[in-house]
């Protein structure tokens, strides 16, 4: 068995993946690693009684290291790793590098912490791109966007660190859960007027799509905005700050319409950034194929519907060995990759 692990920001993801690269489980915990390290040893506790511990091997992509509780990316690279060979023994772990491919955990170097960080986008286009010979793949995640192209069934990448990938459009910051509506939003129609909304953090895109029955309550595992329920009128509630206007349990209605149009808004934001990505392509009689993953991959979906290009789900490339209820390969689709990608020997 080879285990693939994704420690994010704000969610551990893992996948569990047999050794003829059949997808056996995939998983997703909480881990709110701003607050600190800790944090990951307590997702760890939470998610090891569903694995099996003895003869595997554990290979590890992140992003948490970004997170605001240490000094540098260095330092979170470090403390991450160290955790994790707390737990499984530094001999059992892999570190996905990047371009430098696999890192054993006790031989990290300064020089490798710029391909470590933040690199699990790389580890899920590159799995991609086994598959599709052209195509454009989109991560839409719990906070941020992948959107990535392959060409000839390599990943044509502009650029590797977050901050280049910001300037790139490769990364696009915003999410279906996480995302502060204001983030996304700063005027909209609402009650049938224009206007401007109220810059605050009343709500995040869970609200919105929690109105519109797009959210799986499985992927909604952060902390609503004001620490309330996860419930239809208790977002509607969240909601309706944005506007200053006096919520009604009546008018329900009214707020479904509004996350609606917040929705609208946002895809088309994600499906703009697609565009300048699917520029970059070069002309081909193949049609062009979008590969959604994520927990917000149903947007890629639609926007392939108002393209007219196909749709491939991520699962589809790696097909779990039976039906998964709660997360699937796509909700976790880097830790899927870092798993394969250990499982083939190389990058």
């Amino acid at each position: 068995m080879v285990i693939g692990w994704d420690i994010g920001g704000a969610h551990v993801k893992v996948a569990l993946v047999d050794d003829h690269g059949r997808v056996v489980r995939v998983l997703q915990t909480a881990c709110p690693l701003w607050r600190g390290i800790e944090q990951l040893a307590l997702a760890l506790t939470h998610l090891l009684p569903e694995l099996p511990t003895e003869g595997t091997t554990h290979g590890v992509t992140m992003t948490g290291e970004l997170v605001d509780c240490f000094a540098s990316r260095a330092v979170g690279v470090h403390a991450i790793v160290a955790t994790l060979a707390s737990y499984f023994g530094a001999a059992n772990i892999r570190i996905f590098a990047g371009c430098a491919g696999f890192i054993a955990a006790d031989s990290i170097a300064s020089h490798h912490i710029v391909h470590i960080a933040s690199a699990n986008w790389l580890a899920s286009v590159t799995l991609a791109a086994r598959q599709c010979r052209r195509a454009l793949f989109v991560d839409i995640g719990s906070t941020t966007t992948d959107i990535l192209c392959i060409d000839h069934h390599r990943p044509v990448i502009q650029a590797y660190t977050d901050y280049e990938r910001l300037v790139s459009g490769e990364l696009f910051y915003t999410g279906i859960v996480r995302t502060s509506v204001m983030a996304v939003a700063r005027n909209a129609v609402f009650n049938g007027r224009p206007m401007q909304l109220m810059a605050e953090h009343f709500a995040t895109m869970a609200d919105v799509y929690r109105l519109t029955c797009d959210l799986n309550e499985a992927h909604d595992q952060a902390e609503t905005a004001d620490g309330g329920p996860k419930t239809t009128l208790a977002s509607a509630l969240r909601l309706s700050r944005l506007t200053g206007y006096e919520f009604d349990e009546a008018e329900l209605a009214l707020w479904q319409a509004f996350a609606a149009q917040l929705k609208h808004q946002q895809r088309q934001q994600i499906a703009a950034a697609c565009a300048r990505q699917i520029q970059r392509l070069a002309a081909d009689d193949e049609p062009l194929v979008l590969v959604g993953a994520g927990v917000g991959r149903f947007l890629v979906k639609n926007m392939a519907i108002d393209c007219n290009a196909t749709y491939v789900d991520f699962n589809a490339l790696c097909p779990p060995v039976k039906p998964q209820d709660a997360m699937q390969p796509a909700d976790c689709a880097p830790a899927v990759a870092v798993a394969m990608l250990v499982l083939g020997g190389a990058t």
